[in-house]
């Protein structure tokens, strides 16, 4: 699914703001360690986002591609499997809900390609 991004950079780029040398990447993959209560289990969840100089042109977690995505100030927003996720990309935090039956909440970092 495709959403226009103004110019990209405020969300995709913040990931890469430490370093010069990949100023203008077309991919990040996140690898978030994520926390679910109350069954107190630990996750690895894979988010892969994909973009040009104008639009992200996809989404995955864990390999799955969700029918949508909304664009925040701060990341992105999705569903998959009934799971309700929020993707802090400036603070690189994850948080999600199962339709208030689990929670999850972990820290995201940049995983290689």
């Amino acid at each position: 699914m495709r959403k226009f991004v103004g110019a990209v950079g405020w969300a995709a780029l913040c990931l890469y703001a430490q370093g010069p040398a990949v100023a203008a990447p077309s991919s990040v993959v996140l690898s978030c360690a994520v926390a679910y209560l109350p069954q107190r289990s630990t996750w690895v969840r894979e988010v892969r986002i994909d973009w040009d100089k104008k639009a992200i042109r996809s989404l995955r977690i864990d390999g799955l591609e969700p029918h949508g995505f909304s664009l925040t100030p701060q990341g992105v927003m999705t569903a998959v499997d009934n799971e309700r996720i929020q993707i802090d990309l400036v603070e690189r935090q994850w948080q999600s809900d199962f339709r208030g039956h689990a929670t999850g909440q972990g820290r995201c970092e940049t995983a290689p390609d």
